[in-house]
């Protein structure tokens, strides 16, 4: 990825996670060791909570790998992990140590002598390896290491500063703590869930608690006043940074406190709750790493700390898996000169079984999105992620800021393009996307947006509330649980004229706000919110050449065909006079474009003249690096404010009307924006630029604030060119000008059709009739969307080639599963594997006889469309050695899953709304309506709905025993008993915890008098709902496998199927679970009769997606408080208490006299 450069200014330290943890192995198979990235990793939380998630009979090695820009988050969470190794479990001291701003002595003491234990054993990365702690904790890169024992020694040696330097620390502290005493942070009340509302006033109170106290102790006569050093050091030096809503309980999970009392719950609950939970984590991962069945030369869990900006680490991670070489040259982070060089010891990069990965099976990004943008997130961890595995290879991304007027549509809008045509470019998809639902919940984050969108001051960083959208990305055609696999080898075409018209309009789209006229006229009416986001831009020229790049990467392109897609954007770029300010960016991507070997445009392609300062070099390459230094007065003069926030900078070449082989040597100012070092900033350009337009003795280097509507406050200061500094190209006192290699573009291996034939044989797919040539995406007339997928099928053998001629031959097509067309001809069979969910029922077929080859072309497949994956909507993905886990429903600890307490009297107020918020108001529509055949995610939706509400008795009498009874014939062929309901902690969500009894005529007849005795509740299903049942339970049952595996008789093995069958009164899942981790069952006297026929099952609720379709109320359908109207042209919120809406001025007018007594925010 490439990022804007962005000033310094006002730095916030988060050294507490700001949401809920997460288990990062919910997606991936149970038995299957699993390297995980943690970009942006922040606290330990989400680590801690995986591993506290690992079931107790499972034997595999976690890898995690923590990156994080601040030092100061690592140290902290290697100390903290030091004391769970060390035993710290007992007392409070830990949670002292890490949450508190204020510590006793006792705690204090602590924590410096585990910061001197640290310190003497991490002189180097080999001695730290050769601790206690590096068998468990390793260390990337010796500068991580370097820089969190710089960190411990200043934790450990603070509180024998001068009085005068604590003093200043603890004013600093004392500030901050006494502005948030007024203070609301609603954001915690989320780690509630759906019991969020029953929060909010307990959190208000004990925020202020812990910001009054620095502690969150509520007990009066417990004193602690010593400043807790790991709170006092990051990036911004020492002092207070510590984020103003930095709260303590925000990680942890607070739904079973609220949801589960009979009574009000007080702050020392609401801790207790929190502190409980917490031990609970570091038990359980001092329990595992401690534990006898691993082998003492390794570790159950690994965890590895890689200090630098996550884009970077990205880049240089893929740089060594391509070359081997641990010297990356790429900076750790903007504003540093250390490069990143990768540890190559024992432990680390490239050292046998236990070196570092390079690939990973599961990346969580939290919300870098924020920061970065969701295409730079893309960009950069795709080419790390392990995508030949459909049980593997999930990326996490997050985002909590709204930008847009509607916050639950703005992801569709993030991507800059249409979300079927990127899955395609980058081989990922949103997985609830391609389901049409999502089984974690966002329902209180509705409500939540609901209720705190109103706008507050844009210096505070936040212009309205926080809408947090976790996605989950897989390769789409994984979910096709029958052939998926084969598409990790497919290869794709596009034609080169549409694919370069699509990355034109995708470039207008990234860069068009550029133009002021343009950016007022598309945020017309959100403009108050585009000005106060406008100064962050997270894409520049370079970040689109990357996705070219990693397009390219994915696509197999090969030169000939990529000259024609860039030679149509070039023509389109030179044709368009529609972003005038493109023309300041151009030769920037130009220069880029050459940079990373992916096009050089006419004008490039001219030989420099050995002119000026080229005249004594030994060649002149095409580009050459700018370095430009400048003065810190010319800084201070504009950023000595504190005020002046975090604009961005650019620089420019400007016309004002030993030599051969120059270098430079860059020395970082230890005290960063305070020092006195000028500030050195360096940029890539084309050398002829300063060749062929102007003599060079005019030509001035500037640096300059990015313009954009967010820096005309700057305008007095600097000018209208937003100009800090300038200097002449030939000043050698602060301009150099380097020369710069290109990045030849290398082009991956690609899988040759041998090896596709071999293993499309090895899954049992119909090679009959020839060979499956490249599968064709064909765009719409605009270029925006997919039109079509074309699969190809070259006629072979002599015999083949006959029949095939033969027009009497019969020739059809079928769709088998959502990515998989089979074609007969005759009594002949060929299977072709599209890389996206398809609608088979709208085939058509191409016939080329003379030719030899027939293509199949079908649309693609996508929300509200039929077929796709609605032939099998919750798939189960197998791996080539048999390893099973849910496509898109995650997994569950149930025995770690806290339950719910059916008796409380609050139970209906927040279940009822959740079990209720599954649908859309499409699916309500058609549930009204009584119209369950015509959308059969919605029946199941409404069958999920009655088994939840009725087992927890909030409508009608409680029942436990429930039997789907298909419409059509009246039978019965499932039944389902809900031993517990349970909270599913990090989804937000809730879980039935029951088991599955599938009746056969067989088995009917041993259990048919219990069957009758028990007080059943039939649920009627309706058509195609008993089928999508069939595909649902397999998932269902196997989210929450943890005691039993899958042995070598599995039927899902033996018949290469699952659901092993979609049939009414035939079994669907396999026998491996049957009567095993069914304690439950005999809790019922009545249920003991069916313990060993049924399987553990974990039901939930599916969730809507809030992006695809409307969840709740429409604000565009709302009413006017005083008409009655819907909007003239559109309904306005009252800014003031954003209660009530108006259809127009006048009627706002009209209202105003009578409001404004009650207006109140």
């Amino acid at each position: 990825m490439a990022e804007p450069l962005v000033w310094p200014g006002k730095y916030f330290f988060y050294p507490i996670g700001n949401t809920s943890a997460l288990c990062l192995t919910r997606d991936i198979a149970l038995e299957e060791s699993a390297s995980i990235l943690l970009l942006g990793c922040g606290d330990p939380r989400n680590i801690l909570y995986t591993v506290f998630s690992e079931p107790d009979s499972v034997n595999r090695n976690l890898d995690f790998t923590c990156c994080d820009h601040e030092p100061a988050v690592l140290a902290r969470n290697v100390l903290l992990f030091s004391m769970i190794i060390d035993n710290h479990l007992d007392s409070a001291i830990l949670w002292n140590v890490f949450f508190h701003f204020h510590l006793d002595k006792r705690s204090l003491s602590a924590l410096e002598e585990q910061c001197k234990k640290l310190i003497a054993i991490s002189q180097n990365v080999k001695d730290w390896a050769a601790s206690p702690y590096g068998q468990l904790m390793k260390m990337c890169t010796e500068y991580t290491l370097s820089e969190l024992r710089r960190h411990w020694v200043l934790y450990a040696e603070m509180h024998n500063l001068s009085p005068q330097r604590l003093k200043k620390i603890q004013s600093a502290f004392t500030v901050l703590m006494n502005s948030r005493q007024k203070g609301m942070v609603s954001s915690t009340a989320r780690s509630a869930g759906p019991v969020m509302s029953s929060a909010i006033e307990v959190v208000a109170l004990q925020f202020r608690n812990y910001w009054k106290k620095g502690t969150t102790s509520t007990n009066s006569s417990q004193t602690a006043s010593l400043l807790n050093p790991t709170f006092c050091y990051s990036l911004a030096g020492e002092g207070c940074n510590v984020h103003y809503a930095t709260d303590p309980i925000q990680p942890f999970h607070l739904a079973p406190l609220f949801g589960n009392t009979k009574r009000t719950v007080s702050v020392s609950d609401f801790v207790r709750a929190a502190q409980a939970e917490f031990k609970q984590w570091c038990t359980t991962f001092h329990s595992i790493i401690s534990s006898t069945t691993i082998p003492s030369s390794a570790s159950p869990v690994a965890v590895r700390f890689f200090l630098g900006d996550a884009m970077a680490v990205c880049r240089s991670i893929d740089q060594f898996a391509e070359t081997g070489m641990a010297g990356s040259g790429i900076p750790v982070d903007q504003w540093k000169t250390q490069t990143i060089t990768l540890n190559k010891a024992e432990g680390g990069y490239g050292h046998g079984p236990s070196s570092a990965p390079t690939t990973f099976d599961v990346i969580d990004t939290s919300n870098l999105c924020d920061q970065f943008g969701l295409l730079n997130v893309i960009i950069s961890t795709i080419p790390l992620l392990h995508l030949s595995s459909p049980t593997s290879g999930v990326l996490y991304t997050e985002s909590l800021l709204s930008r847009e007027q509607d916050a639950t549509k703005e992801f569709a809008d993030r991507l800059y393009g249409d979300i079927t045509v990127m899955g395609l470019l980058v081989g990922l998809c949103p997985v609830d996307y391609v389901s049409g639902f999502n089984a974690r919940s966002n329902i209180h984050e509705l409500l939540l947006n609901e209720s705190c969108n109103k706008p507050v001051s844009s210096k505070s960083g936040s212009v309205h509330g926080q809408f947090q959208q976790l996605t989950t990305w897989r390769r789409p055609s994984f979910g096709d649980a029958v052939y998926g696999r084969f598409t990790a080898s497919l290869a794709l075409y596009m034609d080169p004229w549409q694919l370069g018209t699509f990355f034109y309009d995708m470039y207008h789209k990234l860069f068009e706000q550029e133009d002021s006229a343009t950016f007022f006229r598309m945020n017309q009416d959100n403009i108050v919110k585009a000005i106060a986001f406008s100064n962050i831009v997270y894409y520049m020229r370079e970040t689109f050449v990357l996705f070219l790049k990693l397009v390219r990467r994915q696509l197999h392109i090969p030169d000939s065909q990529w000259r024609q897609i860039m030679d149509r954007f070039y023509d389109i770029s030179e044709a368009d006079d529609s972003m005038p300010m493109n023309r300041n960016n151009q030769h920037d991507f130009w220069g880029h474009l050459h940079r990373n070997g992916l096009y050089t445009v006419p004008y490039h392609q001219i030989s420099p003249q050995k002119v000026g300062l080229f005249s004594t070099w030994g060649s002149v390459p095409t580009l050459v690096r700018v370095v430009l230094s400048v003065p810190r007065d010319k800084l201070k003069a504009v950023f000595s404010s504190p005020d002046v926030g975090t604009p961005q900078l650019t620089c420019d070449v400007i016309s004002t009307g030993t030599p051969s082989q120059p270098r430079v040597l860059f020395e970082e100012d230890p005290e960063g924006s305070q020092g006195t070092f000028p500030l050195v900033v360096s940029f890539v350009m084309p050398t002829i630029l300063l060749t062929e337009l102007e003599p060079q003795e005019i030509l001035s280097v500037s640096l300059a604030l990015r313009s954009s509507t967010g820096s005309v406050e700057f305008v007095a200061k600097l000018g209208p060119m937003l100009r800090i500094f300038s200097a002449k190209l030939l000043d050698e006192t602060h301009v150099h000008v380097l020369p710069e290699q290109a990045r030849p573009f290398k082009m991956p291996p690609t899988l040759s059709s041998s090896h596709q034939t071999s293993l499309a044989r090895t899954l049992g797919m119909m090679t009959q009739i020839g060979e499956c040539d490249d599968v064709i995406i064909g765009l719409d007339e605009d270029c925006e969307l997919v039109a079509s997928l074309t699969g190809k099928i070259s006629v072979k053998g002599d015999d083949m080639k006959r029949i095939f001629a033969d027009k009497s031959t019969p020739i059809s097509a079928t769709q088998i599963s959502p990515c998989t067309m089979r074609i007969a001809v005759g009594n002949y069979s060929q299977d072709v594997v599209y890389p996206f969910p398809v609608i088979g029922s709208q085939f058509r077929l191409r016939l080329a006889r003379t030719s030899m080859y027939i293509e199949v072309i079908v649309p693609p497949f996508g929300p509200t469309k039929p077929d796709g994956m609605k032939l099998n909507l919750f798939p189960t993905a197998t791996s080539v050695n048999c390893l099973l886990t849910p496509w898109n429903i995650h997994r569950v600890n149930l025995p770690r899953s806290p339950t719910i307490n059916t008796k409380v009297s609050g139970l209906n107020k927040w279940l009822n709304l959740l079990a209720g918020s599954q649908m859309s108001n499409r699916e309500r529509s058609l549930r009204k309506h009584q119209e369950h055949d015509r959308d059969t995610l919605m029946a199941v939706k409404d069958t999920l709905h009655s088994i939840i509400v009725r087992s927890a008795g909030i409508q009608g009498p409680a029942c436990r025993f429930f039997a789907l009874r298909d419409d059509a014939t009246n039978n019965c062929d499932t039944l389902f008993f809900i031993s517990e309901l349970r909270y599913d902690l990090s989804c937000h969500s809730i879980v039935c915890d029951g088991y599955v009894l599938p009746l056969t005529e067989q088995l009917l007849g041993k259990i048919a008098q219990p069957v009758h005795e028990g007080d059943i509740v039939s649920i009627t299903t309706y058509a195609g709902e008993m089928a999508a049942w069939k595909q649902l339970i397999p998932a269902f049952v196997e989210r929450c496998r943890t005691s039993w595996t899958h042995g070598p008789n599995c039927e899902y093995v033996s018949t290469g199927k699952i659901p092993l069958t979609e049939e009414m009164e035939k079994v669907s899942i396999c026998s491996c679970g049957k009567g095993k981790d069914v304690e439950g069952m005999y809790k019922v006297d009545l249920w003991k009769h069916f313990a060993p026929y049924v399987t553990r099952i974990a039901l939930s609720p599916l969730f809507a997606v809030s992006y695809l379709e409307t969840v709740g109320r429409d604000p565009e359908k709302r009413r006017c408080c005083v008409c009655r109207a819907k909007g003239k042209p559109k309904i306005k919120t009252c800014t003031g208490c954003r209660k009530v809406r108006y259809c127009s001025e006048a009627c706002q007018k009209k209202d105003w006299k009578k409001h404004k007594k009650v207006c109140k925010p």
